[in-house]
């Protein structure tokens, strides 16, 4: 008998096996979660935490797209901004020309002649007003040094300190951007605000 014992393989009935799975304290029935179980668990967790790297990058890149999207539509814009305003700036002496021949008028030249001009420059500062330009404010204003520029000082006690006395050359901006200060003289010995 004792051969036939040894000849037993453990998947026969009264084998050792038998005798582990009916083993006391797990009368619930259900097995010890085996290595292969605890390993897919494993594998699980990992793929999971992949996953979550994965789309994390995801997210970063699309917010990158989007920010190098929105700082090229930002720097076409400057482009084409900066583009104009060069070509509105160049064009300022032009308008100063038209604006100086308009204030000196000669009675021996015809008035059609200045009726052209007048209709050139009404033109011309209309193209310009249209891309954005405006003139800056310079009567009865105090001096700004960030949109006029002073050349001459003047006493004059009747005038607040610091106000524009006269303006010699106009000055402009592009949108919210200054093109060019206004010149201008301004009052010195004069009341105080």
């Amino acid at each position: 008998m004792d051969k036939e014992h040894e000849w037993m393989t453990p998947s026969e009935p009264g084998g050792q096996e038998e005798e582990d799975s009916e083993a006391p304290g797990n009368g619930s029935g259900v097995a010890a979660p085996t290595a292969a179980q605890s390993g897919s668990a494993e594998a699980s967790e990992k793929l999971q935490a992949e996953k979550k790297d994965l789309y994390d990058r995801l997210l970063r890149k699309q917010a990158e797209l989007d920010n190098f999207r929105k700082r090229t539509q930002k720097e076409k814009e400057d482009i084409r901004q900066y583009a104009a305003e060069s070509l509105i700036r160049s064009l300022l002496p032009t308008l100063d020309g038209f604006e100086r021949a308009l204030q000196r008028r000669d009675a021996a030249v015809p008035p059609a002649f200045y009726q052209g001009m007048e209709l050139i420059y009404r033109e011309l500062y209309g193209v310009l007003e249209r891309a954005g330009v405006t003139p800056i404010d310079t009567a009865g204003q105090v001096f700004d040094p960030y949109l006029h520029q002073a050349v001459e000082t003047v006493n004059a006690p009747d005038r607040r300190e610091h106000e524009i006395v006269e303006e010699l050359q106009r000055g402009y901006r592009l949108k919210n951007k200054l093109l060019r200060p206004a010149i201008v003289k301004v009052a010195t010995g004069g009341k105080s605000e």
